[in-house]
């Protein structure tokens, strides 16, 4: 990517207090976002690989594992990112607990980038006709544009329109995007252990969760824990990978450190194919919460708006290198992170540990609409119902009003416990209560 050379009227400053500190940024109008009609257009260097990877997104989007046919009805197909000499294709299944992408890299494109962008289509039935009859030796070319993506062979060129991005799927990009930057590399596995392993997934749906472990150097999927194994909720779902891993020469899984969900993740060259599970099989990502605790302090919207460019400009945002850069709190940068990735703005990169960029319509009214207990934690102070009893050094005791009912909450160092119903089923495990979530943010205003 060639560089980009900014001109400021005036420089940015950074004011540094004893308890905190206040970035303001230099107006940057030549950071403007161009609306232009196509992302990429070009061809395909392994067009087969690609449209396999394309038809197995396409089958994840069509599953689902725990809702009605009605609801399968309301939502659609893949997120089309263009930028950064990059191809992203993603995707939910219909429960929004299996997340999916194909990342196809520089070398697996011979194209050009006029513009970034990212659209959402339906891919229908003609295009998966088409992807399914691509050969090793055909010629394939690809266009992403604003209002629609297309491939065209052999003369045929089929054609998806924009539609509608759901907002359960914003609402699940913020989680496992966050999920995925706390992953961490637990195995590699060429392709004969791949095979063996996917050998061991069990018949049916198990009830139990089973544990990806190592014998030697063999791995298998077992319902014992042993040593260092990894737990799966609704191993199951893995089977959508089945019709990829002939081709593939590497398995690489990344497992969330309280193994809220765990990604696979094939290799094919300069293509990629992402799956990520949710803990459990009837857990959506749209309903865990992981970004909740980023969001308790409150950000200038001026903030969000100058990293939003920022990272529209660079295709990318890290947010170690902005802390260290820009002299910010690790904390106020992992707030930014949360708000941009609320607004389904972010996603992550796992090879090269960063956050990519998504061009989405940029709405900070998102953050309240699409997290509702933080909406009701909001509520609860407007109408002084939380209370702090006891506040020391390390333990802050609080008296929440409920419905006809009186809420307490303790935090303790990194533990915090409320007496809901919310926190005595999930535990946390779900992201923040609004009870708890009340009290952190009074604790802080």
């Amino acid at each position: 990517m060639s560089d980009i050379v900014y001109h400021y009227q005036n420089p940015s400053v950074l004011n540094k207090t004893a308890g905190s500190d206040e970035l303001f940024l230099s107006k940057y109008s030549e950071v403007q976002k161009k609306d232009v009609p196509c992302f990429f257009w070009g061809k395909l260097k392994d067009p087969y690989t690609t449209s396999r990877c394309l038809i197995t997104l396409s089958n994840v989007v069509q599953s689902s594992f725990n809702l009605s046919p009605f609801q399968l009805a309301m939502l659609k197909d893949p997120i089309v990112t263009a930028g950064n000499e990059k191809i992203r294709f993603e995707g939910f299944s219909h429960c929004a607990g299996v997340y999916a992408r194909v990342d196809i890299l520089p070398d697996g494109h011979d194209g050009e980038f006029p513009g970034n962008g990212t659209t959402n289509v339906d891919f229908n039935q003609p295009m998966i006709s088409a992807l399914s009859s691509v050969s090793k030796a055909e010629n394939v070319v690809l266009s992403v544009g604003k209002k629609e993506v297309a491939i065209a062979k052999e003369g045929q060129k089929i054609v998806e329109r924009k539609v509608p991005l759901p907002t359960k799927w914003i609402k699940g990009l913020a989680s496992v995007q966050l999920f995925l930057a706390d992953a961490e590399r637990v195995f590699t596995f060429n392709r004969i252990q791949t095979l063996q392993l996917f050998q061991s997934l069990p018949n049916g749906k198990p009830r139990t969760d089973y544990y990806l472990i190592m014998r030697g150097t063999k791995p298998s999927f077992s319902p014992v824990k042993s040593g260092n194994g990894i737990c799966i909720g609704g191993v199951h779902r893995l089977r959508l990978l089945e019709p990829l891993l002939p081709l593939a020469t590497e398995l690489r899984v990344f497992a969330q450190p309280a193994m809220q969900s765990v990604t696979w993740q094939l290799y094919f060259g300069a293509v990629r194919f992402s799956l990520s599970i949710s803990r459990d099989a009837w857990r959506g990502f749209s309903g865990e919460g992981a970004a909740l605790e980023s969001l308790i302090e409150d950000v200038p919207d001026s903030w969000i708006d100058a990293v939003d460019k920022f990272s529209y400009a660079n295709h990318e945002f890290n947010p170690t290198l902005l802390s260290i850069e820009e002299g910010l709190d690790l904390k106020k940068v992992e707030n930014i992170t949360g708000r941009l990735s609320a607004m389904g703005l972010l996603g992550y990169d796992l090879d090269e540990n960063h956050f990519f960029y998504r061009r989405l319509p940029f709405k900070l009214s998102r953050i309240l609409s699409l997290n509702p207990r933080l909406k009701d934690a909001e509520k609860l102070l407007e109408e002084g119902k939380v209370a702090i009893t006891l506040q020391t050094d390390n333990r802050v005791e609080a008296k929440v009003q409920g419905s006809g009912v009186n809420h307490f909450v303790v935090l303790e160092g990194e533990n915090e416990k409320c007496t809901c119903t919310w926190f005595s089923k999930h535990q946390g495990e779900r992201g923040l209560c609004k009870h708890i979530l009340a009290v952190k943010k009074k604790l802080i205003s």
